[in-house]
């Protein structure tokens, strides 16, 4: 997908039809592949300059944009200096407030006091001091999949999918229909199957047509692309909202849209529609455990059992298996008791269908038991897993030492857990003498002090956000609260800052 400001299309008529990539514009998609090549070891803003040169011979600006921009996702960026950014700018400025910094025989006077002060010259301090500025990191590598046939296709994609962001309806004809629909209920979308003239069509939707409510979709319907034109024949019609006006966006198979890199959403199979649903409704929560279809086979005596489900902690190697035991016959029921009184050494949830009265028994075997009628219920499983995050979180805190003293001048929480492989949670009873906590990042109070100077009352938000930025901060809200300022808003635009 590309980003809106991207998007090419053509509102001829009352349509809305994307502007595609031809056979033509091979040569262009060679020369920005070229440019990229050619620009390993140099910063980005060389590479941008060399790109902004080809736009003019191309039949629009966003075209050479939307190549550079699929090609940048396969390239990596690198800050390369002789010294840390960070450091050289604490060093020079703090040489300049010694110095006091008035011309530029001051400030190259800063910058070797400064350079000494780290070992290094002046001229590797002063390469330093912004390095990490975006325009000034250096391409070490383009890994593209991509020739200029493939970048072609791919753009075209891309540009059908950005197309589709402002979307409130799709309907969908295609000769695959049977992945269609599991696709779209993967990607938990609203849908009905319609009869027309034309046979059956598909008509996928969000919670309700309100455009409001249903732009947020537009990703999903985007992704849902994938899998559409990975049919042999297909047709999709979908209605846009394009900035209050409503127009009518065609696509079929008989445009240049396919799928050059990778496969469409996969169809998942399950044994039931309560697994399905299950597992749809799961993968929409916000928890540190991954879910895991059909996992790993258990070995249960002569004979293995496969679990519907596992679900893995993202901070320890921990595996808790799930099953879930729908209305069987009694015979299927004595079996799988079989095969879970035969587990040793396994950590088994297992959702119940209370018709069947099992539930004390499967306790009896020393797995947790939840009963369910017609559908599991989330909050159960998850207040299940939560009881197992706990002890987790609370033998990991154990692990860690009463304090830690972090490196970095700045480094938020969720970094230092992940260092020490645990969870934030984990960090709660933790001390960090050396740093103060604003917010959910950690500051050493050195830094704090700095930018009580470099931030004043009245200072646009903008340029203090950037401030804090070249200090590696990110919660603004949290540093200015603690430096004593607050935003007084002008719109939605931004503001200044005022002493609380």
């Amino acid at each position: 997908m590309l980003t809106k400001d991207l998007l090419r299309v053509s509102r001829a008529g009352g349509g809305y039809r994307p502007r595609f990539a031809g056979r033509e514009h091979r040569p262009l998609a060679a020369r920005v592949i070229g440019t990229f090549q050619g620009h390993v070891d140099e910063p980005r803003e060389r590479l941008e300059a060399a790109l902004a040169d080809l736009e003019p011979e191309a039949d629009h600006f966003k075209l050479v944009r939307g190549f550079a921009a699929l090609l940048e996702r396969e390239a990596t960026f690198e800050t390369r200096a002789p010294v840390d950014p960070v450091r050289a700018r604490r060093a020079a400025f703090e040489a300049a407030e010694a110095v006091g910094v008035v011309g530029d025989d001051d400030r190259a006077m800063a910058l070797v006091r400064a350079g000494e002060a780290l070992g290094v010259s002046a001229d590797d301090l002063e390469a330093s001091l912004y390095a990490d500025l975006e325009e000034r990191q250096v391409l070490t590598e383009l890994d593209s999949r991509w020739g200029p046939d493939e970048l072609v296709a791919q753009y075209n994609l891309s540009l059908a999918q950005t197309a589709l962001f402002d979307a409130t309806e799709l309907r969908v004809r295609s000769s695959d229909p049977k992945a269609l629909v599991s696709a779209v209920k993967r990607l938990r979308l609203m849908y009905e199957i319609r009869k027309t003239d034309a046979g059956r069509e598909v008509v996928v939707t969000g919670p309700t047509r309100l455009f409001r409510a249903t732009r947020r979709y537009g990703t999903r319907f985007a992704r849902l692309l994938r899998t559409v034109a990975g049919a042999e024949e297909w047709r999709l019609e979908a209605t846009i909202d394009d900035r209050g006006t409503e127009r009518t966006l065609v696509l079929s198979d008989a445009d240049p849209v396919s799928v050059p890199t990778a496969a469409p959403v996969a169809e998942v199979s399950f044994d039931s529609a309560v697994e399905a649903d299950f597992a749809a409704r799961f993968s929409g929560l916000d928890l540190e455990w991954d879910l895991i279809r059909e996992p790993e086979p258990l070995a249960t005596g002569t004979r293995v059992m496969i679990p519907d489900f596992a679900f893995d902690y993202s901070h320890a190697d921990f595996r808790v298996y799930f099953e879930i035991m729908g209305f069987w016959t009694p015979e299927y029921v004595e079996k799988k008791l079989a095969q879970l009184a035969d587990l040793e050494d396994v950590d088994m949830v297992v959702a119940v269908d209370e018709s069947l009265g099992v539930g004390e028994e499967i306790a009896a075997r020393d797995h947790r038991a939840i009963p369910y009628t017609g559908s599991v219920r989330i909050k159960d499983v998850a207040d299940v897993l939560r009881e197992y995050e706990r002890a987790l979180v609370a033998e990991s805190a154990l692990a860690l030492p009463e304090a830690l003293t972090p490196d970095a001048d700045v480094v938020t929480l969720e970094d230092v857990a992940a260092s020490h492989g645990v969870s934030e949670d984990a960090l709660d009873g933790v001390a960090f003498p050396d740093h103060d906590l604003v917010g959910r990042t950690l500051i050493r109070p050195v830094v704090l002090e700095a930018l009580a100077e470099e931030i004043e009352a009245g200072m646009a938000l903008s340029e203090a956000e950037a401030v804090l930025g070249e200090r590696g901060i990110s919660d603004s809200s949290a540093a200015l609260s603690a430096l004593g300022y607050r935003v007084a808003w002008e719109g939605l635009s931004g503001g200044t800052l005022e002493e609380r």
